[in-house]
């Protein structure tokens, strides 16, 4: 491109007129796109045209001087400009490459079968510096059934790591630990309390399937989860006792309460962030979740987020402007013991 503008200039020049001050935005440009060795042969190059066409044109001494240092000025900074635009990037690349180390400890991959439950998840972080942002989730075999987490902490990038390593850490432990789902999420809220400031929380939604045929909830200022019933039937599970985000139940003074579900075979939850539901297009409109999983639901928990990513992508145009997670439970067969990890792999 700056090249091309060099270019551009002379022709204009030899056309009619005296363009030579013009030459300087090659350099300039070439700072947006090349390093400092590229902006210096750009502006070399300019120099070298201005001085021709100068002479060409027979330019006095003292102004042709002058047009040369000015671009020569130009190219200094400007190769100064591509120095520090170097320096940025790198420094952009080694945030990026700890986050994606990040998000591998935090986010741990989900098996795609856990007992008798197929499952799928799908993670977007909008952060433009990173690639994990504040959602949160986990899945966690444990002698008390699959549980499972979908969360959101309040905050994006890097400065939501911490949060959400703190309650994934808990999570594992308690789910681990705990046989009641209440206790697990007694034991996040008190680890929040401790260490989170007065306006940080995460909204959560917390789930397990304790026994055959039987789904547990646990909602927390999250946004409720969506049944799917085996003939493709989508119904949101609106809590029945609304309760405060994690991290806020002292000054609420509210205690969340557990949810019964029955999950028969065939039947599928799906587990969200609020990244997915006020995902808007240019006309302003939210992305209908509910109708988008209607459209595609299956068999196949991962194909079915794959199709509802790829749509819901296609809604905003290609880039999302909030971190989206999806997880989605099907119940497959008649259940099994689900196998718990060994408690040493339980954690962070």
């Amino acid at each position: 491109m700056p090249v091309l503008v060099l270019a551009a200039v002379v022709l204009a020049d030899l056309v009619g007129g005296i363009w030579l001050p013009l030459l300087a935005t090659g350099p300039a440009l070439a700072a947006a796109t090349s390093g400092p060795r590229g902006v210096l042969g750009v502006g070399v190059l300019a120099a070298a045209l201005g001085a021709l066409l100068g002479h060409e044109h027979g330019l006095p001494a003292g102004e042709l001087a002058a047009m040369l240092s000015a671009l020569l000025s130009v190219t200094a900074a400007s190769s100064l400009v591509g120095v520090l635009r170097g320096r940025r990037e790198r420094v952009l690349a080694a945030v990026r490459s700890v986050a994606e180390a990040a998000q591998h400890a935090l986010l741990q991959p989900v098996p795609e079968a856990v007992g008798p439950f197929q499952v799928a998840v799908r993670y977007s972080a909008a952060a433009a510096e990173a690639r994990i942002g504040g959602d949160l989730y986990a899945l966690v075999p444990t002698p008390h059934g699959a549980r499972l987490i979908v969360g959101d902490v309040r905050g994006k990038g890097l400065p939501a790591v911490g949060t959400a390593a703190l309650v994934l850490g808990v999570f594992r432990e308690a789910a681990y630990d705990e046989p009641d789902l209440l206790s697990v999420v007694g034991r996040i809220e008190r680890s929040l309390a401790r260490n989170l400031g007065p306006d940080d929380f995460v909204t959560a939604v917390v789930a397990g399937c304790p026994r055959s045929g039987h789904l547990e909830v646990v909602n927390c200022g999250h946004a409720p989860p969506l049944l799917i019933s085996a003939s493709g039937d989508v119904t949101a599970v609106e809590p029945t006792h609304p309760a405060p985000p994690l991290g806020l139940r002292a000054l609420a003074g509210q205690a969340p309460r557990l949810q019964h579900l029955p999950f028969a075979v065939g039947e599928q939850l799906l587990l969200y962030t609020d990244g997915v539901t006020e995902a808007r297009d240019h006309a302003r409109e939210f992305y209908p979740l509910a109708a988008g999983v209607a459209r595609h639901v299956s068999d196949d928990p991962a194909r079915t987020l794959d199709a509802v990513h790829d749509e819901l992508l296609e809604h905003v145009g290609g880039r999302l402007h909030d971190d989206a997670a999806l997880l989605l439970l099907r119940r497959q067969a008649a259940d099994r013991q689900v196998p718990a990890l060994p408690r040493t792999e339980i954690g962070l």
